[in-house]
């Protein structure tokens, strides 16, 4: 059996790993006898720990939440897995967060065993400091509104839509998801009556925020998945179909299953079909091509495909009369 400073220590960490457990679960882990266990729950209760219990048929222990967080334990991975993402913290794009992230990395260092600081360090990299990417979340407003979503209140803002119009939201917050650099909110509005996605760093959020709600079923099944159905159908606003003339295998390397598909129609030509958020965003990523291509149709791609050969036609003009 282990001794009881010990034994304490592997209490401790059983019950950060598990939200909830059994007395005579973890009696077993311990190998020790539920009195024993009551024990020594009322010894780390002495020392600060609040371990809350429930008595009687589907009770248990479970480690609660204090006026101080206590010391953690942490194993070698959980360690090294904390300290990465606070050293990925200090260039993530929230604003607020990077001084507090490395004085927590600081401290976290100090206290490692040499095994796994030298780990770390060969974990450790060089960062280009670039200017604040224009999507940076304010600290302040991914904890306002992540806490109205864990909270299920109603959560009143101002946003700034991508033209600069200025407008005020009511919405029941489902869930924040970060998509690459940005931060997003999935919520139902209230005024439309619909499921909305909005980018985090165009709200404003006030206080206080409003009445509970109960959370409405999400089509998609979760919000990373609305958010992505909402790319997805942003990208595919318009269907474009080229006649390239080339071969197909030069043709179809440049077309991303993403982007569009490629079917041969001749030796010397391929059928292209592409989609994308406008004819202006498909136009210019025909030159990457290299080919000769002919637009079937939308018609406003030709349009726009002219519009564009006239533009450099102009600067050609310009660098030639220089």
């Amino acid at each position: 059996m282990l001794d009881t400073s010990a034994r304490l220590l592997k209490l401790l960490s059983l019950l950060q790993r598990r939200k909830e457990w059994s007395g005579s679960a973890l009696a077993g882990e311990l190998q020790v006898t539920t009195r024993t266990l009551r024990r020594d729950v009322d010894r780390l209760r002495d020392l600060g720990y609040p371990i809350n219990a429930r008595i009687g048929v589907g009770g248990g222990y479970q480690l609660g939440a204090g006026a101080e967080m206590p010391p953690l334990l942490l194993d070698d991975e959980e360690t090294l897995a904390v300290a990465v993402g606070l050293q990925s913290g200090t260039t993530e794009p929230v604003v607020g967060i990077g001084e507090p992230a490395l004085r927590a990395l600081t401290k976290l260092r100090q206290v490692m065993p040499s095994r796994l600081q030298h780990r770390l360090d060969a974990l450790a990299i060089d960062v280009v400091q670039a200017r604040r990417a224009p999507s940076a979340v304010d600290v302040d407003v991914l904890t306002a509104v992540s806490l109205a979503c864990h909270r299920r209140e109603v959560l009143r803002f101002g946003y700034r839509a991508q033209d600069g119009a200025e407008t005020r939201r009511e919405v029941e917050p489902y869930r924040v998801v970060r998509a690459e650099s940005r931060w997003y909110l999935v919520a139902w509005d209230l005024d439309r009556q619909d499921w909305r996605t909005f980018r985090m760093d165009r709200m404003a959020p006030s206080e206080p925020t409003g009445p509970r709600f109960v959370p409405r079923p999400i089509p998609e099944g979760s919000a990373a998945a609305h958010v992505v159905k909402g790319f997805r159908d942003q990208h595919s606003a318009v269907r474009a179909r080229i006649l390239v003339h080339g071969p197909l295998d030069r043709v179809a390397p440049r077309v991303p299953a993403d982007w569009g598909t490629v079917d041969a129609a001749e030796d010397t030509y391929c059928l292209v079909s592409l989609r994308g958020a406008s004819a202006a965003a498909i136009a210019p990523w025909l030159t990457m091509f290299e080919l000769p291509f002919t637009v079937l149709d939308p018609p406003e791609l030709r349009d726009e495909c002219h519009r564009l050969a006239e533009h450099h036609a102009r600067l050609s003009r310009r660098f030639l009369d220089a």
